[in-house]
């Protein structure tokens, strides 16, 4: 990314974290519903700082059930990643929209032709999680180039050494996976949380964020004394598969916006 390319979700993430306040990042799966931009809208109403959107695919290795189920059921309604990003541009909000999808979706279209694609729709930022660190280096050009901010991710298993390599190549934010295996509710938040933590920041003056497993307003709000934001995924997608519409999703951000506040309120 050049000087002139301003890193819209680095930038955000940063200005709250200099501020000393903890970001919120909610996911919705693109498509599984009909009102799923309305989820979108709503996340941002009810507090979100920006919003992941999950891209669905047919098998989302890192996912479990809960996402499995929503992405599957996006599938069946016909969705294609072209009409989705048409329905994406159509979402005006005030933060930044992160992709979240898989390197088999970026590589059939072409890693240029991707996130050309998806910074044309107003998507600020790309996860790719099963792209190998030592095979990103042309996504990571296409990104740039786009410009998208490409987050890679942290897992607690990953030694010092690797974790600086990550952190060095990662734009927009470093993304902390808090326990190991696929994304899903959790009864308790990872003691590995605050180590992982600790080494990235170690490593880079990104902003660190922490997601996977995180299933309650009070577990959010212990994740967030130890990283800069907070990711919540399963939690809010099993509302949706369950019948919440997007005021639904928009009241439980808010509970997690208030959990990351520390109960403040914002």
């Amino acid at each position: 990314m050049t000087g002139e390319r301003p890193r819209v979700v680095e930038g955000s993430l940063r200005a709250r974290r200099d501020r000393g306040e903890p970001s919120l990042v909610p996911y919705v799966m693109a498509g599984v519903a009909p009102d799923w931009p309305d989820q979108v809208r709503a996340c941002v109403d009810a507090g979100a700082d920006a919003v992941e959107i999950g891209l669905p695919f047919s098998d989302p290795m890192l996912d479990g059930p809960v996402i499995q189920a929503a992405s599957t059921r996006a599938l069946a309604r016909g969705v294609t990643v072209s009409g989705l990003l048409d329905e994406v541009a159509g979402i005006s909000v005030d933060v930044p929209l992160v992709a979240m999808t898989y390197s088999n979706v970026v590589h059939r279209r072409g890693d240029a032709a991707f996130c050309r694609g998806l910074a044309e729709t107003g998507i600020a930022g790309l996860i790719a999680p099963d792209t190998p660190l030592d095979e990103i280096d042309e996504l990571r050009a296409a990104a740039d180039a786009a410009p998208l901010e490409l987050a890679l991710l942290v897992a607690p298993i990953t030694a010092p050494e690797r974790a600086a390599r990550v952190a060095e190549r990662s734009r927009g934010f470093v993304y902390v996976v808090s326990n190991m295996g696929v994304t899903g509710g959790r009864s308790t938040v990872s003691g590995t949380v605050a180590r992982t933590t600790a080494t990235v920041r170690a490593a880079t003056t990104l902003p660190v964020l922490v997601g996977f497993g995180i299933s309650t307003p009070e577990q959010a709000a212990e994740v967030a004394r130890h990283a800069d934001g907070v990711i919540v995924a399963s939690a809010l997608v099993a509302d949706v598969l369950d019948g919440a519409d997007a005021a639904g999703v928009g009241r439980r951000v808010t509970r997690f916006r208030r959990g990351v506040d520390g109960g403040r309120g914002r």
